[in-house]
């Protein structure tokens, strides 16, 4: 029973608040009786269970205005000024209905409103076509500043225009470079986030997602949480009216994706005590950018007015009275508003008092559509050249635009811990002129997560988890096993990729979850495996190129790579027998061979006959000397005689220029070639692999890698001619040790330590060259992208990255291989030149056994001694001059004699009709 009386008594009482309520709402005196009234438009619904402060106290103040002027014994034509409300109920027919039911009735000479931006373009031409001004105190879209498009439509409120720029300078005065922006879809929502982002844009600042609030669904259009999180811009620009904000605060706040995870900035305050208050600290850190009066920035406003409206307010409508400092901006908008339309109509009459016809005469039938106001173009003279000081600062208008001159002011305020959970308070106020500034009593900003660091604009990825996939590959990443306390083995990790993990994991704040590779894959394999989703990023030895910039991203560099050629240490090299031919081709050879026996053949047409070491020879034998000559003078050794004619001297100086360019040229080409030789190796760098030195099929690529690239564009030109190996370079290796390759490529990085480390057999051959760069694989237009190439850029200019690339990579545990290499040349490298010197060798003897033997015994039978006898009278019955001749062994001068005796016993002993070297 008592259960029962106390549920009856709450009854009661609810019912007497309600009733309390409605008499407090209904206290504000009738105002029918005026013929002369104004209209006032107001967003809640009539009757509605959850008024909003921009209706209520727009309202107030809008009553209170005319009343005011009651008070202050303003009449037209002797009649105070009346009012009439409508609740629109955010509907444009409703609107558009209220409108034309109170032109019905009376007599409306203007329109106080709407206060939505959706209800504007019916209602402002409605206004247009019944001749009166429809003066808006909240509807605030860029579209309907324009005067020739809404010639009888005014708003005291600043256009969106004005707050875009607010924003742009709110973003430069933090640092912040791109947005998210969340809009409702309809005029204020559409034309607040469109000029918001061109003016972005117009600053080089990125709007990188914008999402739409259906206000017919009153939803998200698709997934919250996936727009913002796969956003790469973590400010959330919130356009929507104070209605839907808290509908889409509740979703961002089931979606988790509002602080400290997202810094938001809303247009609309909103009562942060109607969220549960689990959610508070998740609100912290917002901030609101919302239209503001003068005084708040330090500029003047009617404060005799202000309190005057405030007076009476209070007297008629107590309890919905917020206080002085806690009225809503809107509702003094909507004082400024109603009292512009009271001095214009004043103002109007004033003027026409000596007119015959009434300054406030109707022309047409009662019907709203017919209707028409007679002085519409001196009423809306009046209002483009009318000037005061209003509660919210100086009001003034001209004819160009619809928008009011000056007055753009605004004020952020900040969602903070309070006494009662969260709660707004100022913290900048801004104005055209200087910007935004500290608010004059100045709170410390609490940012997201209960921080005084001002959060960046780019995604970070603290807390974030990454599937990063590595490559096996020392010293990059070296897998070995550890035990765990479950005493099973489980791959542990070390080398230069870990450690720069490590390194990126505690400056960034990410968790990662490190993946191996399958060593099957080839790296395009890899690659593409980030761009499918499988791994979130992929740190190795990957080569950055334009192909794969196709369809992945990367950071910035992490290694600075080339390519080298790795080969056997000892690789067998078969030695030509006669290599030391080898300087010059063998077209060369024969041109060097051509050349000196024509210096030979025209030496012995110029010095046969002049030249006395030449005289009393055989033709033979002058032709033999003179291709001495030229030899001895093209090696530098010297020769047996001198040439007398000018001509010969000239030719010898061509002789010796001969000699000063090809002895030099061998002489160097001869030491490069004995130099490779006795290092083994048969190529010295990437053109020897150009040129075909070693055979394409033993050269081994990897198939899938930078190097192929490189190959079938430099080296082969798109020909698939190379000894296919697997993306491992592990098989790289084993392929030179098991000689089933002789060459192959191998990366700067990798090839230095394995050389020196691991495979001591291995050694690279000649300069780097295919400089590249190794990056972190990441998915196309990452969120995470610009924080991890800043992060890498920090580490290489803090030396951090080229710390780690001493510890892993310019280790050394081989032996110094040249310490190993004889100086000396060896047997095989020689063995031709010493069998052509055998060669000439033999063919001495044989010369020798010639002229001692051979030539004797066969010019001594009968034969030859009586063609002898004979050949030797005939030249001495034409000479009886001294002759010289030259024998094997000494030289003899005698003179002919007629006996027979005598010349016989010459003759036997002269041999200087042969030649003699």
């Amino acid at each position: 029973m008592f259960l029962f009386w106390n549920y009856r008594w709450f009854l009661l009482h609810f019912i007497f608040e309600q009733l309390h309520i409605n008499y407090v709402i209904t206290t504000w005196p009738t105002s029918n009786t005026s013929n002369i009234q104004l209209l006032g438009l107001f967003k809640d619904a009539e009757n509605t269970s959850s008024p909003t402060d921009l209706s209520v106290h727009s309202r107030a103040m809008f009553k209170a205005a005319v009343l005011l002027s009651q008070q202050y014994n303003i009449t037209i034509e002797g009649q105070f000024i009346g009012w009439q409300t409508v609740q629109t109920g955010a509907s444009t027919i409703a609107a558009v209905s209220g409108v034309c039911q109170a032109l019905s009735t009376s007599d409306i000479f203007g329109i106080v409103g709407p206060s939505l931006s959706l209800e504007v373009p019916i209602t402002a031409e409605f206004a247009k076509e019944i001749g009166i001004p429809a003066v808006s105190y909240a509807a605030t879209n860029p579209d309907f500043s324009n005067r020739n498009m809404y010639p009888a439509f005014y708003r005291v409120v600043p256009s969106d225009s004005a707050a875009a720029i607010a924003i742009v300078k709110l973003f430069i005065r933090f640092n912040w470079t791109s947005c998210i922006i969340i809009y409702q879809n309809d005029q204020f929502g559409t034309g607040g986030a469109n000029v918001i982002k061109d003016e972005l844009h117009k600053n080089d600042l990125t709007v990188a997602t914008m999402v739409v609030f259906d206000i017919e669904t009153r939803s998200i259009r698709g997934d919250l949480s996936t727009s913002l999180i796969g956003s790469s811009s973590r400010i959330v620009v919130l356009w929507a009216t104070s209605t839907h904000t808290p509908l889409i605060l509740q979703n961002a706040l089931d979606s988790n994706v509002l602080g400290p995870k997202f810094t938001w900035i809303l247009s609309s305050s909103v009562r942060l005590n109607s969220f549960d208050k689990k959610f508070s600290q998740q609100l912290i850190g917002m901030l609101t950018v919302e239209p503001t009066i003068a005084s708040a920035v330090g500029a003047s406003i009617n404060t005799t007015l202000l309190n005057a409206a405030c007076n009476i307010w209070q007297q008629y409508e107590n309890k919905t009275f917020p206080g002085l400092t806690n009225i809503n901006s809107y509702a003094l908008f909507a004082f400024d508003t109603t009292w512009l339309l009271i001095q214009a109509l004043e103002q109007l009459c004033s003027t026409t008092t000596n007119n015959s016809s009434s300054c406030t005469s109707f022309v047409g039938s009662s019907y709203c559509f017919n209707r028409r106001f007679r002085n519409s173009t001196s009423l809306f003279n009046i209002i483009n050249n009318m000037k005061f000081l209003g509660v919210s600062g100086s009001v003034e208008f001209n004819v160009n635009t619809t928008d009011r001159i000056g007055g753009a002011y605004y004020i952020a305020q900040n969602a903070q811990p309070s006494s009662n959970g969260v709660a707004f308070v100022p913290v900048l106020t801004y104005t055209v002129n200087n910007g935004w500034q500290s608010y004059a009593e100045a709170n410390v900003f609490i940012w997201p997560g209960n921080s005084l660091i001002i959060p960046g604009s780019i995604a970070t990825l603290n807390g974030v988890t990454l599937r990063i996939g590595v490559i096996a590959l020392a010293p990059f990443t070296i897998v070995g096993t550890a035990t765990n306390s479950l005493e099973q083995a489980t791959p542990q990790f070390t080398g230069y990729v870990p450690d720069l993990i490590a390194q990126l994991q505690t400056d960034l704040g990410f968790i990662s979850d490190i993946q191996l590779a399958p060593s099957n894959l080839t790296y395009n394999q890899i690659i593409q495996k980030v761009a499918n989703g499988d791994y979130d990023i992929v740190i190795g030895d990957v080569t950055i190129t334009s192909a794969r910039r196709k369809i992945v991203g990367f950071s910035q560099s992490i290694f600075d790579n080339s390519l080298y050629i790795i080969m056997r240490n000892t690789p067998d090299v078969s030695f030509a027998l006669f290599g030391f031919m080898k300087p010059f081709s063998s077209n060369l050879w024969l041109l060097c061979i051509g050349a000196v026996t024509v210096a030979a053949i025209i030496i012995c047409l110029l010095e046969r006959k002049t030249n006395k070491a030449l005289q009393n020879m055989s033709i033979i034998s002058v032709c033999v000397m003179s291709w001495w000559y030229c030899i001895g003078n093209v090696a530098g050794y010297g020769v047996d005689f001198h040439v007398n004619t000018a001509a010969g001297r000239l030719l010898t100086l061509g002789l010796y220029m001969l000699s000063i360019v090809l002895v030099a040229s061998y002489t160097a080409n001869l030491a490069s070639d004995l130099t490779i030789q006795r290092a083994q190796f048969p190529i010295s760098g990437v053109d020897d692999l150009k040129a075909g030195k070693v055979p394409f099929g033993r050269i081994g690529v990897r198939v899938g890698s930078a190097s192929q690239d490189y190959y079938l564009r430099e080296i082969s030109k798109g020909v698939h001619n190379f000894y296919q190996l697997p993306a491992s370079k592990q098989v790289t290796f084993d392929s030179l040790l098991s000689n089933i390759i002789d060459a192959s490529f191998i990366d700067s990085g990798v090839g230095q330590y394995v050389t020196n480390n691991i495979y001591c057999n291995l050694t690279l051959i000649g300069q780097p060259f295919d400089q590249s760069t190794f990056g972190i694989v990441t998915p196309k237009e990452w969120n995470y992208a610009q924080i991890l190439d800043v992060e890498i850029l920090t580490l290489r200019e803090s030396g951090t990255i080229s710390l780690l690339q001493q510890k892993w990579f310019q280790s050394k545990t081989c032996p110094d291989s040249l310490s190993n290499t004889p100086t000396a040349l060896d047997v095989p490298s020689m063995g031709g030149l010493f069998l052509v010197f055998g060669v000439i060798i033999a063919l001495s003897f044989l010369l020798f056994a010639w002229q001692q033997y051979i030539k004797n015994h066969v010019f001594s039978l009968p034969y030859f001694n009586k063609f002898s006898a004979k050949k030797k009278r005939s030249e001495t019955r034409h000479s009886n001059i001294p002759s010289v001749r030259r024998h094997s062994s000494e030289l003899s001068v005698t003179r002919h004699s007629s006996k027979p005796s005598e010349r016989t016993e010459n003759y036997k002993v002269s041999s200087s009709e042969f030649p003699h070297f």
